[in-house]
């Protein structure tokens, strides 16, 4: 999804919750204000889920003309590691990944966000190694499919891979059909990961880095989430937008980046009450509009 030359700003959204079926996700996205939402295709605590039925897929379908969100991207399940050294793990892993890119195919949902998976102390060679074989059999069992899986940065938090630029390009040029690949960036990960976001020079910075190892054309979503921890901190911790680290002036610069008119950016802070709290974080990205 490249950015619509028409488009004056980037797409502001959220990730919403699919309880009641994934048609219901539309109807709270439409309630917030969306105009783009990232959903999980199921319950992200399980391995299994069964099959959508027809009635569930005909109700997305209808949800999202009649909400008009069109932009809707995918996230796969924590549970997941395609990066795992047992064999066991990562079979089940790429199993269930396999499920979630067919049921983003069948829903019409055009990018399916995975972090890249953990090494679990086998190093980060053998563990991109790995990774590159878990996507190489996602892809041949989904040849036929157009959906794309969307890598996103890491925090490189613990043993997790994907952390910096040059790491993630390694990841991609090791994946035989890595044009079929697409990258993801969450803001509190990049900042975690050491990319300092909040200062004009670091920001071109970060970006100029990420245009030489990867291309700003692979780049189709953003996560937009503040960070309860230091630059650098390599910590996974998401903070509501401008009661964090990075700040409001960091969302303020990128969502006056022209480069990224167009692209479906989804906060995934904490909802609150009736998703009160993702409510008040749409404000403020819309204040600073």
């Amino acid at each position: 999804m490249s950015p619509t030359r028409s488009a004056k700003h980037p797409l502001l959204g959220a990730h919403v919750s699919i309880a009641g079926g994934v048609g219901e996700a539309l109807i709270r996205g439409k309630a917030l204000g969306c105009e783009c939402i990232q959903i999980f295709t199921k319950s992200s605590r399980q391995w299994k889920a069964r099959p959508y039925t027809e009635d569930e897929i005909a109700a997305f379908k209808r949800n999202r003309k009649e909400t008009g969100i069109d932009s809707v991207t995918a996230h796969d399940s924590y549970l997941l590691n395609l990066g795992s050294p047992d064999e066991a793990l990562r079979k089940k892993s790429v199993a269930a990944f396999i499920d979630e890119l067919e049921r983003c195919e069948i829903l019409g949902i055009p990018y399916l966000v995975a972090h890249p998976g953990s090494h679990v102390g086998a190093g980060e060679v053998a563990g991109i190694r790995t990774i590159a074989k878990s996507i190489d059999e996602a892809h041949r069992s989904c040849g036929s499919l157009r959906v794309k899986i969307a890598l996103e940065i890491t925090a490189g938090q613990g043993t997790n891979l994907g952390s910096s630029f040059p790491q993630m390009a390694r990841i991609f040029d090791k994946v035989k059909e890595h044009e079929r690949l697409c990258l993801c960036f969450d803001t509190e990960h990049a900042f975690a990961a050491g990319y300092d976001l909040t200062s004009e020079e670091g920001y071109q910075q970060t970006f100029d880095e990420l245009d030489e190892h990867i291309g700003l054309g692979r780049l189709v979503v953003f996560h937009l989430n503040d960070s309860v921890k230091p630059l650098g901190s390599r910590v996974d911790r998401h903070e509501h937008i401008g009661k964090g680290y990075l700040g409001k002036e960091t969302f303020r610069r990128l969502l006056h980046d022209r480069r990224f008119f167009g692209l479906p950016m989804c906060l995934e802070t904490e909802p609150g009450p009736e998703n009160q709290d993702l409510a008040a974080d749409l404000r403020t990205l819309r204040g600073l509009l």
